[in-house]
């Protein structure tokens, strides 16, 4: 969620920090970075307003002023719903995170549901969901139909559209309730449920009493690991989803060769041969890769990698 969207509870500082907004849209974070210090003298506890001066210092080029303002956020909001511990470690001030906040994630996508797909597919060119489909496709079974699909962070459905033709039943879970709606609206998923794919399998909202281990011979995750940082916990819930014999089908954004790491954009990138370690390692044949642009970022074409994985039957 954006942090302009969180009130002070002080109309002066909020006016203030209007007003600052206004200057850094106008690429004067200098001045916005003053402004919001003077919002800040009034409320020194209002979390999302020091997000706003870490990030216009950091914008000004004030990286120890940003970083002060961060720590700051880190005190403030234990949660961890401003991502302080992404925005220090991308600064070189801390480690880099194992794992996002949750409560980030989920507040990120809360707030960009209602304009996800107009955003992501007509303006980024997302081409993730179509070309991991393909890659899908390859894999279907002698029948025509998968039996069970789980497609995890399915967002608002973008991939289950492509794939429902492929399975006789489709599930869909994802951390952010509003794109759980935006997926509802399609009417192709037979169930929907909040998940947190960072938590063990008995937590995680995966599995309950009528959503048994081993029920899916697909798993498939569209542009899902750039927001999970280290895998291990989400291959392990993968094998926990798939049947002997099943398929797991997802991209990640392509590190090259160093493990996987956070970028300033917030996400994660992997590369192929962390991947593959891992997927080796937890008894995930790999079936094919396919190094390919997944969208735009910053006006330029963002490459990514689709796997292809097989459990043993």
């Amino acid at each position: 969620m954006a942090p302009h969207q969180f009130s002070s509870g002080d109309a002066i500082a909020d006016r203030r920090a209007d007003y600052a907004r206004m200057l850094a849209e106008s690429a004067d974070h200098a001045a916005a970075a003053e402004l919001m210090e003077q919002a800040l003298e009034l409320t020194p506890s209002w979390a999302a307003g020091w997000v706003q001066l870490g990030d216009y210092c950091d914008k000004a080029g004030q990286r120890d002023k940003a970083i002060t303002a961060y720590e700051t956020v880190d005190r403030l909001d234990p949660e961890g719903i401003f991502a302080a511990p992404l925005k220090l470690a991308v600064l070189g001030a801390a480690e880099t995170p194992e794992q996002p906040p949750s409560a980030y994630i989920e507040g990120l996508f809360d707030d960009y549901a209602d304009r996800f797909e107009t955003s992501l597919v007509e303006k980024l060119e997302y081409s993730v969901p179509q070309k991991l489909a393909a890659l899908i496709e390859t894999a279907k079974p002698a029948s025509g139909k998968f039996t069970c699909t789980v497609d995890i962070g399915c967002g608002t459905g973008l991939l289950g559209l492509e794939i429902q033709d492929w399975t006789q039943r489709l599930e869909g879970f994802d951390i952010s309730t509003n794109m759980l709606a935006k997926a509802e609206e399609k009417a192709i998923y037979r169930h929907l449920a909040q998940a947190d794919l960072s938590l063990p399998a008995e937590t995680s909202g995966l599995f309950t009493d009528d959503l048994a281990y081993h029920r899916a011979d697909l798993v498939a995750a569209a542009d899902v690991m750039m927001y999970l940082g280290s895998l291990e916990t989400v291959i392990s819930l993968v094998l926990a989803l798939l049947a002997p014999g099943g398929t797991f089908a997802f991209s990640v954004e392509d590190a090259g060769d160093e493990g996987f790491v956070l970028q300033p954009s917030l996400r994660y990138a992997h590369s192929e041969a962390y991947v593959r370690a891992l997927l080796e390692a937890s008894g995930l044949q790999v079936l094919e890769t396919r190094k390919t642009t997944i969208r735009k970022d910053a006006g330029k074409p963002l490459l990514g990698i689709l796997f292809l994985a097989k459990k043993p039957a």
